[in-house]
């Protein structure tokens, strides 16, 4: 059964997102209606953030009739997403996040890579619609990815498949959480930004912004003359915060890159789901599989 199909049987269901810097939690209607929001930081629970999500969470049941839980949460996490491992999240390490919520809850739970939640959330109310080969991408505090081909979440050997924050852009940069040097995250991140410079990526300078633009088309054009796409969906503080000039820069510095015919195309897009996107992507993430 696809995400799709169904839908307007069912209920509606408690999304969970677990970012690089916040929780959010909802309650998401099939139609993709997002009601009854809450969010916690995540810096702000050293020690219980579990317990502050369940609090969260259970709130929400309290006032919904709702049948099913999903979750987009920053990874990497073992496959299916019985266990997490949020680089952000020191204390969750193989935390069993999947099975400790159905029993704090009573529901069954699906837990997939936030990006990749994004990407189903796009596929199903977004750009991507009747769309079959694509990249959604976040760049915000973090960067992160899913990519759809052939109309399928591609998961690869462990399900963390797209991981783009991770591949590097810039030989010898500044080091990454995940252990390398010059990862895209480490790079153009809104965290990134902030590290080097002083300041809120918001308040960056059209020099940074060009900068980060430019590193994200570099890897998306990469990707896109490797794995056959053209159509990239970009969600995030960084990039819809920095604008239409973050888009054609980007999508320009892609083309540089991508040079063969197939690939020659590719284009950097907003995504139109706007803040509740993650939220819509955990949403569909609980409608992939039955309960």
């Amino acid at each position: 059964m696809t995400s799709g199909e169904g839908a307007g049987e069912r209920l509606a269901c408690l999304a969970i997102d677990v970012g690089a810097s916040k929780v959010a939690v909802a309650v998401v209607a099939p139609n993709g209606s997002v009601e009854d929001v809450g969010r916690l930081v995540v810096a702000e629970h050293p020690g219980d953030l579990f317990a502050a999500v369940c609090d969260l969470a259970s709130s929400r049941l309290d006032r919904s009739r709702v049948d099913r839980v999903g979750v987009g949460c920053a990874g990497p996490m073992s496959a299916g997403g019985e266990t997490v491992s949020p680089l952000n999240i020191p204390a969750w390490r193989d935390f069993p996040l999947r099975d400790a919520l159905a029993r704090e809850l009573g529901l069954p739970v699906a837990v997939e890579g936030d990006a990749r939640a994004l990407a189903l959330g796009e596929g199903r109310f977004g750009a991507a619609r009747g769309v079959s080969d694509y990249l959604s991408m976040v760049v915000s505090t973090g960067v992160g990815g899913g990519l759809v081909l052939d109309g399928r979440l591609v998961g690869g050997r462990t399900g963390n498949a797209g991981h783009l924050g991770h591949l590097v852009v810039v030989e010898g940069g500044a080091p990454c959480r995940c252990g390398g040097r010059g990862c895209l995250e480490a790079e153009a991140s809104g965290g990134a930004i902030e590290r080097r410079t002083g300041r809120p990526a918001s308040e960056a300078d059209d020099g940074e912004r060009g900068r980060a633009a430019d590193l994200v088309g570099r890897a998306v054009g990469a990707l896109a003359a490797t794995l056959d796409f053209v159509r990239c969906f970009v969600a995030g503080s960084v990039a819809l915060g920095y604008g239409a000039e973050f888009f054609e820069r980007a999508t320009e510095s892609a083309r540089g890159v991508a040079r063969l015919d197939y690939a020659r195309d590719v284009a950097l897009e907003p995504s139109p789901l706007g803040a509740v996107g993650p939220l819509l992507g955990a949403a569909a993430v609980a409608w992939r599989v039955p309960s």
